[in-house]
């Protein structure tokens, strides 16, 4: 691209942040202006109407709405579900549902959807793709090798459709409309997305990428768990992929016939040069830097790696050589919340500049001696920790998110947060709580030490497991040789050493209890054959999950995938320190 083609692009994205600009320098107003509205629409359903006897006033609202969660919002929304008025939540139609991916806990959650949500989705998608060009030059006239997945909706009772936040977006009229060459320019063709067989659709969004591997300039997915998911199926699968490049013809167990129609077309004739480019890319003993030798072009990569995907960081870093992973925003089933404004950031920067136009947000503070303060979202206070409350227009009020939040800063008048961790993520067999926090603290240490071995940890759950006396913490382990396809060879002094430094790393409240009491006993990583986590995410899709929004819990709780655990479980190692934590 010429320079002056570059200034024309900087100019024209500049214009289309300029609604951006403006909400967040005039954040106090809209706020107020968006709850002014919810109340308008709002203030006469059946759950409202109990509390402010049909009027809308800023005041009543935060001293009669009660903090909620779930369970109990749960009994109006399941009515709404089975068939009674939407006005029981909302003064406009619910035009359907989103279901969270269930992965912290057994099952997942239904939201109640309006039109405006997935209005909002698209602002908040063209935001952060106009930030990205602001940012970063040559990627306008590129392509996305994008890993997106869909799953036939579901409907409930009264016929009302549900499904995931990505499938209700990727099957909307914002994207199948979507002009040519703009922000969602794909590899793949729609019918790839919208192939019901995931493991069929993840074949061909690979295919359909090494086709057109020069036209690459980002590799994307909603989560970097998913992108770590593609590459090892690339490893398993690279032979049969480049066999159909050199005949020209889609393997035969492709049997959607949508999806293998307009594959094929992609595929084109024979293309002998690339199949034995491919293959000797993928043939080299080290799959280190593969991101990068197979699609030269690539700028960066486009995924979550914050929360619990920032231990996802060093196995897309080893992939990739180190491309700029771009975390792009904070969404959720119940709202969108804020855009990465600095996307070139380092991960472990990652702050999210909050929406003011979204949702009316609220902060319940995090204090340590349960002081209840509530604040609203311009009133928040740098480097103080809080819970948002979300109050939405489609029948969210003062929702208690879960989620833990830290201030950063300020991006004109909105803050700017940084995701810390889940309140309800935590381990403990005795009196102590160990965070998400400390638990993913504790991942990012034992990599280090892995960091001079053959080894990578590709996945990993935990558990409290309390059936003996003491109880103690286990670990399972995916792990994976970075120059072998097969499983790793398993050294039992270096996997004692990744007990001792994740034990190590836990605060002062469970050595405590580890070394003076013995109510803890010694910490234990159990690693697991390669694929079994594969497997735990095939439970929890078979409950409604996508693969695109699946999230491998950091604490798991479903019998049902520790039984698969246990029966993949290869190695069994325990700490053998008694050493008191890192941070003591």
């Amino acid at each position: 691209m010429s320079l002056s083609s570059d200034i024309k692009v900087n100019e024209s994205v500049d214009e289309k942040l300029k609604v951006f600009e403006d909400i967040s320098l005039n954040a106090k107003q809209i706020q107020d202006n968006v709850l002014k509205e919810i109340l308008t629409l709002n203030a006469n359903t059946e759950y409202l109407r109990s509390f402010l006897n049909g009027i809308s006033d800023k005041e009543l609202f935060k001293k009669k709405v009660p903090l909620v969660t779930y369970e109990d919002v749960k009994p109006y929304i399941e009515r709404v579900a089975d068939g009674e008025s939407c006005d029981l939540l909302s003064g406009k139609p619910i035009t359907g549902f989103l279901q969270s991916s269930g992965t912290s806990g057994e099952k997942g959650k239904l939201f109640p959807l309006d039109n405006k949500f997935v209005e909002n989705l698209m602002f908040m998608i063209q935001t952060c793709s106009f930030l990205r060009r602001k940012h970063v030059g040559g990627t306008v006239h590129g392509k996305q090798l994008a890993f997106h997945f869909t799953k036939p909706e579901s409907t409930t009772p009264s016929g009302l459709p549900y499904s995931s936040l990505s499938t209700t977006f990727l099957t909307s009229d914002y994207f199948k409309n979507r002009p040519p060459n703009n922000v969602f320019s794909l590899t793949s063709p729609d019918q790839v997305i919208f192939c019901p067989d995931n493991i069929q659709s993840m074949y061909c969004h690979l295919l359909c990428g090494l086709v057109q591997r020069d036209e690459v300039v980002s590799v994307t997915a909603t989560f970097a768990s998913v992108l770590v998911r593609a590459i090892i199926f690339l490893e398993n699968n690279w032979k049969e992929l480049c066999s159909n490049i050199r005949s020209g013809q889609l393997s035969n167990w492709i049997k959607d016939p949508i999806c293998r129609r307009s594959v094929s077309l992609i595929l084109g004739g024979p293309n002998l040069e690339l199949a034995d480019l491919i293959e000797q890319e993928c043939n080299q003993t080290s799959w280190k830097g593969i991101i990068t030798r197979i699609w030269p072009n690539t700028k960066y990569i486009i995924s979550i790696v914050t929360g619990q995907m920032a231990h996802y960081v060093p196995t897309l870093d080893f992939y990739s050589n180190k491309l700029p992973l771009i975390s792009p925003f904070y969404a959720s089933s119940e709202t969108m919340f804020g855009v990465n404004v600095n996307p070139l950031c380092k991960p472990l920067d990652v702050s999210y500049t909050f929406m003011p136009n979204v949702s009316y947000f609220e902060f319940l503070l995090v204090d340590e001696v349960n002081k209840v303060e509530i604040v609203d979202l311009v009133d928040v206070k740098l480097g103080f920790y809080y819970e948002p409350l979300v109050t939405n227009y489609a029948g969210l009020y003062r929702y208690r998110m879960g989620d833990i939040l830290q201030v950063t800063g300020f991006y004109n008048n909105t803050p700017q947060f940084k995701f810390v961790q889940r309140r309800s993520v935590a381990l403990s067999v005795h009196l102590e709580t160990t965070t998400e926090e400390q638990i993913l603290k504790a991942m990012t240490n034992a990599r280090n030490v892995l960091e001079s071995s053959d080894l990578m940890l590709i996945e990993f759950t935990c558990v409290a497991d309390t059936s003996s006396d003491p109880g103690h913490y286990v670990f399972y382990w995916e792990l994976k040789s970075k120059t072998k396809t097969a499983d790793p060879e398993l050294d039992n002094e270096l996997l004692v050493e990744c007990c001792n430094v994740v034990e190590k790393s836990l605060d002062n409240v469970y050595w405590n209890y580890r070394s003076k009491d013995g109510r803890i006993g010694a910490l234990e990583i159990r690693v697991v054959k390669q694929g079994t986590f594969d497997s735990i995410m095939d439970i929890y899709i078979s409950r409604g999950a996508t693969i695109t929004q699946y999230k491998t819990p950091i604490c798991m709780k479903s019998d049902e995938a520790l039984t698969v655990l246990e029966r993949s479980v290869l190695v069994r190692v325990f700490s053998n320190t008694s050493e008191p934590s890192l941070h003591s």
